[in-house]
């Protein structure tokens, strides 16, 4: 499969236009980081020629049932399962029945995503099919949120957390240690580091490797400190921030750039898991509230 930007590509029976479509998103891991794309796949009849990816290719069904030929056998998956596929391993992939199609979300990973935060140089999956529905509905969330806006930082502090975790519940990679020394202050660096460059935050890889940590360790102590990933942390600090442009009778929109959030749906999104209301409507709010 061809993969690029952010593009949906509509298959044709017969000269029309299905409901089969395949839209791929291409998100970064960190500012400048690697690349890493996650396809949205929806189809009714379309089957793959045999092929392969030189990533892991980490699939979750999200409906109907995809039979895909794998290493010499066959392999079924349903909605809710998790489907791994080895780098470099031919298979195929088409619909199990020809009334109910299969859709499912995909990403394709580097192979030493998956070793972070293992002993392991590459993952070994004995069972290409996986039954795990906390870790499904984890990837699935993040994958449909990632595909509608591909924040830099949340990939990165999202996708790689996600994927130590298939390696450590469900390949044969044995697990390092979570122990990270000094976690409290390493995460104190880290939060003033993003809180200094917010409209433009470091990769996490970076502030690991001057820390000479991994990133899974850096990871790990954040969340552990803070209670929430970096991501999240910065999201709601630029919700704090953006609210005092708000209260001082900028626009959303104005906010949203100067904060460092990449539209105003971005930063209306966190707003309202913040606060509870829509930047507009606490604009709003707070302008009625000076008139009296």
């Amino acid at each position: 499969m061809e993969t690029g930007s952010a593009g949906v590509a509509p298959l044709a029976r017969g000269g029309a236009n299905v409901a089969e479509q395949a839209r791929w998103t291409r998100a970064r891991l960190g500012r400048c980081g690697p690349a890493l794309d996650l396809l949205t796949a929806n189809f009714e009849r379309h089957t793959y020629a045999p092929h392969a990816h030189a990533e892991f290719t980490i699939g979750v069904c999200v409906g109907g049932s995809e039979v895909i030929d794998y290493r010499g056998g066959h392999i079924s998956t349903g909605p809710g399962s998790i489907v791994v596929l080895a780098p470099g391993e031919m298979h195929t992939g088409g619909p199990a029945t020809p009334t109910d199609g299969y859709a499912y979300r995909a990403l394709y990973a580097d192979p030493a995503l998956l070793a972070d935060g293992t002993l392991d140089a590459v993952p070994h999956f004995r069972d290409p099919v996986l039954d795990d529905p906390e870790l499904a509905a984890a990837f699935r969330r993040t994958h449909t949120e990632l595909a509608a806006c591909p924040d830099p930082l949340e990939a990165e502090s999202r996708l790689p957390w996600l994927l130590t975790a298939l390696s450590r519940r469900h390949s044969t990679a044995r697990p390092a240690t979570d122990r990270v020394p000094g976690a409290h202050g390493i995460s104190l660096l880290v939060r003033d580091r993003l809180a200094d460059e917010l409209t433009c935050p470091p990769s996490l890889a970076d502030l690991a490797a001057d820390l000479g940590l991994s990133r899974y360790q850096l990871l790990r102590a954040f969340r552990t400190t803070m209670g929430v990933p970096p991501y999240a942390w910065l999201a709601q600090y630029r919700v704090t921030r953006a609210r005092a442009l708000l209260d001082s009778g900028l626009r959303p929109a104005e906010a949203a750039t100067l904060v460092g959030f990449a539209d105003q749906a971005h930063l209306t999104r966190w707003f309202r898991r913040v606060l509870g209301v829509t930047p507009a409507a606490y604009r709003n709010s707070v302008q009625d509230a000076g008139r009296y």
